[in-house]
């Protein structure tokens, strides 16, 4: 299928040929007939993506910060290399879809409905179902393409809450502006719109509002003055993109005492506090469609809100703009400016960055006969079929990581890279293009199901790895699994029982600190020591929000699980000997951390009289080195810092050992374990300690979150 990309790196924009997307569980699969180009958020896209670096660095201070915090710790090259991979990766545009349901996985809709998304600008689109609203009969699809848009401006109506006959101005009038007027009409208020444009003035004054035009000299509070009879506006809607203060200000002075102003828009935010002191005014800023935007559990998880206490989610207000199409209120056909079909997209876009006038520019996409076959493999390259058992690999799973350590290790490493596979297939085709894969897909089955890939890399979400390894398992093929194995004591056994059936099957999990350099060198000088040791392992994780994934355990299984497992290895290949006991405590609840299961101390006791404390800790300083490993042993010392520089004390014949990049093992990690996909050398990891530190680690979970889970 086509789809419509952009690249952040140089704002380019492409149509791709992509596998077309899995239908997820509470989602629907859309066939897409129109999509509408948001000209504010695809412009300001577009313009980021062509700005240089120095440019990009301006426009995002806070990603700066970040940037200059992980340099401190993690090195500058690995800094660089990690915001390259950000700005290498293609973005997929576009959230106003229309189309007919072809797959539905979730309750309230079914194949055939035709429905409005906040899909991409895709042929067809996966979209959860709190994101999706049916579209009344009597409303034409490209109208219906205005929903999502007009729903951004309905929010902003809603929170200002305006009542029969007010006074409201509406700053900006580009397309959320125009259908904001239009709305407030509907609402019986008296509307007055801004802006410097004629055309879009015009517009909003065959729609039943008074203007005014700065740029033609015309003064704004003088306007709104007269537009109020004197008594000052009862609210401000500003839906304009600028960096001029201008807008909130004027604003400020044109309301009425204790006015409402509400930002929908993007415009300087410094603030006269005597402005609004005086008149005691309110200002918000509205959050895209409505409540639920940005909110997993609503939005991917399809938790409604009780319409009890939340009458108006995100959902609703995309119904709400349908009635208002249906009824007759609202009037998008003027809007339209262009069209294009999805085979000029690039067109599109340069028409939206161009200085030439544009307002509403629609995409059509071609309608496949009834019942075609979903396209879900894409092939890239052609060459020489390659033999089994040589080390053939499909990856599942096409992510961040996979793309900027993972894929480059295995290829590093000498793997013969077959398929790789995303859920979307966006990632699929940009990492399989960039790395010389033969095929791109969206379906595991591509990989699991074919005859010449002899070995799977896993690394998808969490709570998929188990499933995925049992399938590969049970495919016939080696496995190598991103951490964690998996996330309960039931999977682990399955998974074991499984792999005690295949002794010729290798599995092994991504514990690649353990090849790291510096601690191959660490396992060289503990060697000949005849001691029980203590090990120090202190990580300073971050503290990251408590709705991501990670933390969720069911999706992610908790830091523990899902990082933490890295340490444990670590410390049980320095000990040298098995794990014979472990305790956990976590830092108290406390209002103000309310995720305490990723601050946690851990500590394990070793067959041989050796102890590891892990401090796993989310709550301390980014300045502070992020992992630091402390091994105490027969008078002496060693103390790696962040994996990049390595000293030691007391030590006859070494002192450090120090890195000008870090290297956490991972190409080190991917190559012993092909060796032993091709008969090179034996078990990187024996399988024994794999199922031992996986055992621990959920253990170590459990007892961190204080249940039986």
């Amino acid at each position: 299928m086509k789809q419509l990309l952009q690249s952040l790196k140089d704002g380019s924009t492409t149509v791709a040929e992509i596998p077309a997307p899995r239908c997820g569980a509470g989602q629907v699969l859309v066939q897409t007939s129109v999509s509408l180009v948001s000209a504010g958020t695809e412009r300001m896209l577009v313009e980021f993506g062509k700005g240089n670096l120095l440019q990009k660095a301006r426009s995002q201070p806070d990603k700066v910060k970040e940037v200059i915090a992980k340099a401190r710790t993690d090195g500058v090259a690995a800094t660089l290399d990690a915001v390259r991979s950000k700005l290498d990766q293609p973005l997929a545009l576009g959230y106003c879809n229309v189309g007919r349901v072809i797959e539905a996985r979730c309750d309230g809709f079914a194949p055939g409905d035709r429905i409005v998304s906040n899909g991409k600008h895709a042929e067809i689109v996966s979209v959860p179902r709190n994101l999706c609203a049916r579209i009344p009969e009597g409303v034409s699809d490209e109208a219906a393409s205005f929903t999502v848009l007009a729903a951004i401006g309905l929010q902003g109506i809603r929170l200002a809450q305006p009542t029969l006959g007010e006074a409201v101005v509406v700053t900006g009038l580009g397309l959320i502006g125009l259908l904001t007027v239009q709305m407030l009409r509907a609402q019986g208020c008296r509307v007055l719109g801004i802006d410097f444009d004629p055309a879009r003035l015009e517009l909003a004054r065959a729609f039943g509002a008074e203007t005014v035009n700065p740029g033609a000299g015309e003064d704004i509070l003088a306007r709104a003055a007269a537009f109020s009879r004197g008594a000052g506006v009862d609210a401000v809607i500003i839906t304009a993109s600028t960096k001029s203060n201008d807008p909130v200000s004027q604003a400020a002075q044109m309301c009425r005492k204790r006015g409402r102003i509400i930002l929908v828009g993007v415009v300087g935010l410094e603030l006269s506090r005597a402005d609004f002191y005086e008149k005691e005014l309110s200002f918000q800023v509205s959050c895209s469609y409505g409540p639920g935007r940005y909110d997993p559990a609503y939005e991917e998880g399809g938790q409604d809100y009780p319409i009890g206490f939340v009458r108006w989610t995100e959902q609703r207000n995309f119904e709400a703009v349908l009635d208002l199409m249906a009824a007759g209120a609202l009037d998008v056909a003027p809007l339209i400016s262009h069209r294009f079909a999805i085979e000029d997209g690039e067109k599109a876009m340069t028409l939206l960055a161009s200085a030439a006038p544009s307002m509403g520019i629609l995409l059509s996409y071609p309608q496949p006969e009834r019942d075609a076959p979903v396209i879900r493999h894409v092939p890239l390259a052609t060459g020489p079929a390659p033999a089994p058992g040589t080390g053939v690999v499909g990856f599942l799973g096409a992510g961040n990581y996979a793309g900027r350590v993972l894929i480059p290790a295995f290829k590093a490493a000498g793997a013969q890279l077959h398929s790789v596979v995303s859920s979307g297939g966006v990632s699929s085709v940009h990492f399989g293009k960039k790395f010389g894969f033969s095929h791109a897909a969206s379906d595991p089955a591509s990989v699991l199901d074919a005859a010449e890939i002899d070995t799977v890399v896993i690394a998808t979400r969490h709570d998929a790895h188990a499933g995925q390894v049992l399938a590969a398992l049970r495919a016939g093929k080696h496995v190598f699994c991103e951490k964690p194995l998996c996330l309960t004591r039931d999977e682990l056994a399955e998974i074991e029982a499984e792999a005690d059936k295949r002794p010729d099957q290798h599995l092994m999990v991504g514990f690649n600190r353990r090849f790291a350099p510096q601690v191959v060198k660490m396992k060289a000088l503990l060697a000949p020591i005849d001691a029980p040791k203590n090990i120090i392992i202190t990580v300073n994780a971050g503290e990251i929000p408590a709705d991501h994934w990670t933390q969720v355990p069911a999706v992610g299984g908790g830091r523990i699980i899902g990082e933490a497992c890295h340490f444990i290895d670590l410390a049980r290949h320095l000990a040298g000997y098995p794990i014979t006991a472990q305790h956990v405590v976590a830092l108290g609840a406390h209002a103000s951390s309310p995720v305490s299961d990723d601050k946690v101390s851990l500590t394990l006791q070793f067959a041989d009289g050796s102890v590891a404390t892990i401090l796993y800790l989310a709550n301390g300083d980014k300045g502070f080195p992020k992992e630091r490993i402390e091994v105490f042993v027969a008078g002496r010392v060693l103390q790696l810092d962040n994996f990049l520089k390595l000293r030691g004390f007391g030590w006859p014949g070494f002192t450090k050992m120090t890195l000008w990049r870090q290297d956490k093992g991972q190409t080190a990690c991917a190559a012993a374990f092909l060796a032993t996909v091709t008969g090179k050398s034996g078990p990187a990891i024996a399988r024994d300690e794999i199922f031992e530190v996986s055992r621990y680690a959920i253990e170590a979970g459990r007892q961190a979150r204080g249940s039986d889970g």
